[in-house]
């Protein structure tokens, strides 16, 4: 009697052998992956890796019977997200602080940031070095990248600068920059000359070099964005961009008839809800993005009325980058009380303006301001204070999230290899113990941090803390 043919088929099926597995390194199973672009989490989703690299991302089943692999995680319960980047930090100091600046680059790993990019640093040769040494493996720590150091003008207030004053000392200037194969141009207006500013952001546009900058005051920032500038750095600059009389304001600065605080304050009060949000549009258009560095506005905004020496963080920073913040403080001490309240009030206007920005579409890039000077802003914890004051402000974890994970690598041209869980993506990956949809604090409840092909459980995070901070209290007290 002959068998129906479907179940002659099942039959060969049986007996055939099974497929050979694909080898993998490492398989997360049973997590729910956070998709930050679509908002979504997706349940029951496994992970496999080769070296540093995302093979496949699909439902459990069907990927863990595809692969076999040498080591594996089960996320249940757990979920699972890219890692986070800082869009703007900084190494310096000077060169007696390289090797404090080097013991921050695992506390980075540590609170999950999988990559910084440097904002221009006065040790450049060592940050450069760190990055070849993190990007072979012979260093632990996020990726990076770097400005180098950065353009200003001449007799700077900043160390570790490349002056410039005239067009053939910018050509010169890029020129050193691109021979160092740095990731992008870093401008500053300390000294610089409104139109060397604009002819630096045009000739590094033609080079295809991006720029960042802090912009004059003389310029509006329309007039930076049309020359190419590819990204803003701090908000206050677009509180700058929502005052209608942003030029005529800044004419006053160039002029002398203002100091630089006064001619700041000048742009708070002449902020203008209505005319900021269509200023937005237009810079929209021109694909500008901004690193708000909202947080480190708040720490030196409120530092009359808070204590930050029990700061959970601060016992991980070395006694000369703590050292480093005592300019800020003593300066912010100095204050007269009208100048205290006006702190205060650029910091409120610039949380009114976080979620402006992106109604308008304008990309926000997450950043600390993390490094030396900068008091009591930490790296990497800093990141997860800078994500929760945007919550605060109105953003919604989404879209935080997007300013840490997808942004950055947009802004840098490496969407291809980072920012989502994806086949051929890096693997860079976050295990959470919280969904970060629902509660954005839920970033800082990391069970596990995947790194360079290498998988960090909590007690090996812990462990990267409990070093940096006995490498901190050595110098301390040695």
């Amino acid at each position: 009697m002959l068998r129906p043919l479907a179940g002659l088929a099942a039959l060969l099926a049986a007996a055939a052998p099974a497929a050979a597995r694909e080898p993998a390194d490492l398989l997360i199973r049973h997590a729910t992956v956070i998709d930050v672009a679509g908002g979504k989490a997706v349940t029951d989703q496994a992970i496999a890796v080769a070296g540093d690299t995302i093979q496949a991302v699909g439902p459990d089943g069907s990927i863990s019977r595809r692969y076999t692999a040498r080591s594996s995680i089960d996320a249940s319960g757990k979920f699972v997200m890219p890692g986070l980047w800082d869009m703007h930090v900084h190494f310096g100091g000077g060169p007696e602080l390289i090797e404090e600046n080097k013991n921050l680059l695992p506390l980075y790993v540590a609170y999950g940031v999988t990559t910084v990019r440097d904002c221009a640093a006065d040790i450049s040769p060592s940050v450069l070095e760190w990055r070849s040494a993190v990007a072979e493996g012979r260093l632990l720590g996020p990726r990076i990248f770097t400005s180098g150091p950065k353009l200003e003008g001449y007799k700077p207030l900043w160390k570790g600068t490349i002056e410039v004053g005239t067009p053939a000392e910018v050509n010169a200037a890029l020129d050193r920059l691109q021979s160092m194969k740095v990731d992008f141009v870093k401008i500053t207006d300390n000294t610089l000359k409104p139109d060397i500013f604009l002819y630096t952001v045009k000739e590094a546009k033609r080079r295809g070099m991006k720029t960042s900058a802090h912009t004059p005051y003389a310029l509006t920032i329309v007039e930076a964005a049309d020359a190419g500038l590819s990204s803003v750095e701090h908000v206050d600059y677009l509180i700058k961009a929502g005052s209608p009389k942003e030029a005529e304001i800044g004419a006053e600065y160039a002029a002398g008839k203002l100091s630089y605080g006064q001619a700041s304050d000048s742009f708070v009060k002449t902020f203008d809800k209505g005319y900021a949000a269509g200023v937005y549009r237009e810079l929209a258009k021109r694909h500008i993005a901004v690193t708000p560095t909202l947080n480190m506005g708040r720490i030196l905004a409120y530092l009359d009325r808070e204590d930050h020496s029990k700061d959970a963080a601060l016992p991980y920073i070395g006694p000369g980058l703590r050292k480093t913040y005592e300019w800020r403080v003593e300066r912010a001490a100095k204050a007269t009380p009208e100048q205290i309240a006006a702190r205060h009030k650029e910091h409120e206007l610039s949380k009114q303006v976080i979620p402006m920005l992106a109604e308008a579409g304008i990309p926000i890039l997450a950043g600390t301001d993390a490094g030396y000077l900068n008091s009591f802003n930490y790296p990497g914890e800093g990141l997860h204070e800078e994500l929760e004051r945007y919550v605060e402000a109105g953003l919604t974890p989404q879209q935080a999230l997007v300013s840490a994970t997808i942004t950055g690598p947009a802004f840098l041209g490496h969407s291809d290899r980072y920012g989502t869980l994806a086949e051929g993506k890096t693997a860079d990956i976050l295990i959470l113990a919280a969904n970060p949809l629902l509660d954005i604090k839920a970033t800082r409840a990391i069970a596990g941090v995947v790194l360079h092909g290498q998988w960090l459980d909590r007690a090996a995070l812990d462990a990267l803390l409990a070093a940096a901070k006995a490498k901190a209290t050595a110098a301390l007290d040695p």
